[in-house]
């Protein structure tokens, strides 16, 4: 069996944040006087906070102070760790966790590649740490998704080539960064949104162990 590097988005893939996230932004917004929806959240997906917040500015057309900036950032990350604090196991999505476990009982190796700076914590809250042998996060990286460096230094931690890394991404500019860095790569959500994809599943219970396996061999 060959060795293969598995390598996880964690917002929308491990556990759903994205609505803490979105709730944040929201609130956040209301201070530009601007109403923040769901589907313009979605451009934040992959996304890291500052670039974030610059599109937050040019959706609402406003023009920010650097002292504005410095202080929204930390008062929305103040306010994200504020709602993640009162996560716990249940908001893993659905079998991911034997996922996880398959892949370890297989000596696959698996990595955390992600724009947060709060994977860690995140994962330590789920109790999901010892499930990587290798995280990189919004602290590790300078460049955002779709800049593959993400998921490149990933499988440099895991030692494993890259035509041997297979990517497991919920955003557009996720699968992008995985291309870009010639990896195989699967969307987890809408297959209209994430049609780039080598292939799309809705949610974790929709992989069975025989296409892992392929995966593995292929």
């Amino acid at each position: 069996m060959k060795k293969k590097a598995f390598l996880f988005d964690l917002d929308g893939v491990i556990v759903d944040t994205a609505k803490f996230h979105y709730l944040a932004w929201r609130n956040l917004a209301k201070e530009m006087n601007f109403n923040f929806t769901e589907e313009q959240n979605e451009l934040f997906k992959g996304v890291s906070r500052v670039k974030s917040l610059e599109i937050l500015l040019d959706l609402a057309n406003y023009r920010a102070t650097e002292e504005q900036k410095t202080r929204w950032l930390k008062q929305k990350n103040m306010e994200y760790l504020t709602f993640i604090d009162g996560m716990d196991e249940r908001e893993i999505l659905p079998d991911v966790v034997r996922v996880l476990d398959f892949l370890h009982s297989k000596d696959q190796g698996v990595a955390l590649g992600s724009a947060s700076k709060n994977a860690r914590p995140i994962l330590k809250k789920l109790d999901l740490l010892s499930k990587f042998h290798a995280i990189v996060d919004g602290n590790d990286v300078t460049a955002a998704k779709p800049d593959p460096e993400v998921f490149l230094k990933g499988g440099e931690a895991l030692q494993i080539e890259r035509s041997h890394c297979i990517v497991f991404e919920d955003s557009i500019a996720g699968i992008q960064a995985a291309k870009n860095a010639g990896m195989l790569s699967i969307g987890i959500g809408d297959t209209k949104t994430l049609g780039e994809a080598d292939y799309v599943f809705r949610d974790f219970t929709e992989i069975n162990t025989d296409f892992l396996i392929n995966l593995i061999d292929k």
